[in-house]
C-alpha cells in the first residue's frame, strides 16, 4: 500500500508541475486564441487530476490529512467554476451543477473553520482564510445565479478570475512544498500577488482591452 501511495504522490506532483507550466502559457497567451484554449484545457485537466489524487492520498491509511483534503476542495472549486463559467455566455444555461459546487464549498468552508475548534480547541488561521474566501465567492455565485442576464454579462470576469484563482492554488502548493517562503508566508504571498493579477485582468475586461 505504501508503495502505491508514493506512486500516487509522484503522479500528483507531476500533474501539479504540468498545471503550473500550462496555466502560465494560457495566462500570457492571447485570450480566445487556440493556444490559450488548448493550454487552458491542459491546465484544467492537470489541476483536476492533481487535486483529486491529493484528496485520495489524504484519506489513505497513515496519510490521513483533513487539512490537505479541505485545501484540495478549495483548489478544485476555483478550477471547476472557472471552467464552467464558459457556459454562462449561453442563454439559459443549466445551473444545477454550479449551485451544487457552490453549496459544497460553503459547507466545506464552515467545516474548515469549525472542526479545528471542535477537535483541537483552536483556530487554524490558514484554513479560516481559505474558508472565508471560498464561502464569499460561493455566496456571490449563488446570488449571481439568480440573475441570468447579469451572469451572461459577467462570464468572462468569472472565467478569468476563477481560473487565475486555481493557478494561485497550484503556485501556493509549489511554494509551500518547496519551502520557498518561511512559515505562513508561503500560504498567503502567492494569493496576495495573484489578487493583483486578477484585479489587472478585471480592469482590462471592464475596458474591453483584454487580448
Amino acid at each position: 500500500m505504501e508503495k502505491t501511495i508514493q506512486i500516487l504522490i509522484y503522479i500528483h506532483a507531476a500533474f501539479g508541475g504540468i498545471s503550473l507550466l500550462t496555466g502560465l502559457i494560457s495566462m500570457i497567451a492571447k485570450k480566445g486564441r487556440s493556444v490559450h484554449k488548448k493550454f487552458g484545457l491542459f491546465f484544467f485537466y492537470s489541476m483536476m487530476l492533481s487535486g483529486i489524487i491529493a484528496m485520495i492520498v489524504a484519506v489513505l491509511p497513515n496519510h490521513e490529512n483533513p487539512f490537505l483534503f479541505a485545501v484540495g476542495i478549495f483548489s478544485l472549486y476555483f478550477v471547476l467554476t472557472g471552467n464552467r463559467a464558459l457556459n454562462f455566455k449561453r442563454k439559459n444555461p443549466s445551473l444545477k451543477i454550479d449551485k451544487s459546487i457552490a453549496i459544497i464549498m460553503i459547507v466545506t468552508g464552515i467545516l474548515m473553520i469549525s472542526l479545528p475548534i471542535i477537535i483541537a480547541n483552536r483556530l487554524n488561521i490558514i484554513l479560516v482564510v481559505f474558508a472565508l474566501v471560498g464561502i464569499i465567492f460561493s455566496v456571490k455565485d449563488l446570488l449571481l445565479f439568480r440573475k441570468p442576464e447579469l451572469l451572461r454579462k459577467k462570464w468572462l470576469k468569472l472565467h478569468l478570475g476563477k481560473m487565475i484563482g486555481g493557478y494561485i492554488s497550484a503556485t501556493t502548493a509549489f511554494v509551500v512544498v518547496n519551502n520557498f517562503l518561511p512559515s505562513i508566508y508561503g500560504w498567503f504571498v502567492p494569493g496576495i500577488i495573484g489578487g493583483f493579477i486578477i484585479a489587472y485582468w478585471t480592469r482590462r475586461v471592464n475596458k474591453n482591452r483584454y487580448p
